[in-house]
Formats: C-alpha cells, structure tokens, sequence
C-alpha cells in the first residue's frame, strides 16, 4: 500500500489519484517538520489535520465549491480551501488553526497561527513538484530549525512565481508579504 492509498480523507472528499499523492506527501513533510521540532502532541495531530484536507475538494465541481464557500466573486482555483474550511466546520471541527490554515492555504494569510504557516509551506515545497526543486528543498530543509526565516523565504519565492507566471497577486498575499519583510 502506498502512502497515497493510506491517506485518510473525509467521505465527502473529491479527490483524484494524483491529488491524493499530492495529500499524502504534504501531510509525510507536516508530519516530519512537527516531528524534528518536538512539537506537543495537539500541534503535531493540527498540522497532520490541516495537511489531510487542505485539498480534500480540489477536484470538486466550481459550483459546489461556491455553494460551500459561499464566495461569489472569489476565482474558481482558489475556492477549494474555503470550501473544505466550511465543510469541516458544518461537521463540527472547531480547531480555528485548523480551519484557518485550510481556508487560506493557496494565497496565505497575515495573521496566521503557526499550523497555517506549516501548511502553506508543505504544500508549496512539497517534494512531487517538479519546479525550481533545488531552491525548494533547501527551503524545506530549513523549516525545522529556523521557521520564520523559512517561511519568509517561501512566502518570497511564491510572490515571485506568481509575477513570472503573468499571475495576479491576491490581496491577502500582499498582506502575508507586507506582514513578514
């Protein structure tokens, strides 16, 4: 059995077999990040959480990810985490970090929990994406012993692909990058 097919995912999931790897190798780096800082067994258990269904509806239909984000205007990539947020709050997650972490994974946020960090940089620097892989490893490498600075690094390396790639910069990015410099 892989370690995508082990991968535990809410029923209401709408995944592909790729996502899932993609799952799965997020949540392997969360939980070895958590586990080289000695992380107290709540924050360990949040961020393999966060990791496990940060894109548990990624492959989900836009207007089912409008109807659960209850966004109207937001663009359609960037509805799956508000989305997965609402599900798993309707289902009675409480954990804010959690929730939190899932809704702005893919811009990032400002005022963020640690969990929420963590996530944005597995997924980013998870090591099945093929990009800038050098650069990225070293980032990931870095994580447990110096976090912040890591996390700086990536959230710069995120702003500057997104220019390269002709992308817009959402607004809460700006905030995340104004709020780390």
């Amino acid at each position: 059995m892989s370690a995508a097919d082990s991968i535990e995912l809410p029923p209401w999931a709408v995944v592909s077999d790729k996502r899932r790897a993609h799952i799965a190798r997020v949540t392997a780096l969360l939980t070895a990040w958590a586990e080289a800082m000695g992380l107290a067994a709540a924050e360990r258990e949040a961020w393999r959480d966060a990791g496990r269904w940060h894109d548990a509806l990624r492959d989900a239909t836009e207007p089912e990810l409008r109807a659960l984000a209850g966004e109207s205007d937001m663009p359609a990539p960037l509805l799956h985490g508000p989305a997965a947020a609402s599900r798993l709050a309707r289902e009675g997650e409480a954990r804010a970090d959690v929730l939190d972490a899932i809704r702005w994974h893919t811009t990032g946020r400002a005022i963020w929990a640690r969990t929420g960090r963590a996530l944005y940089m597995a997924d980013f620097l998870e090591p099945g994406r093929r990009f800038d892989a050098e650069r990225r490893a070293e980032l990931a490498a870095r994580v447990p012993r110096e976090f912040d600075a890591a996390f700086r690094g990536v959230v710069q390396h995120r702003i500057e692909w997104t220019m390269r790639e002709g992308r817009a910069l959402h607004e809460e990015t700006a905030r995340l990058w104004n709020a780390v410099r």
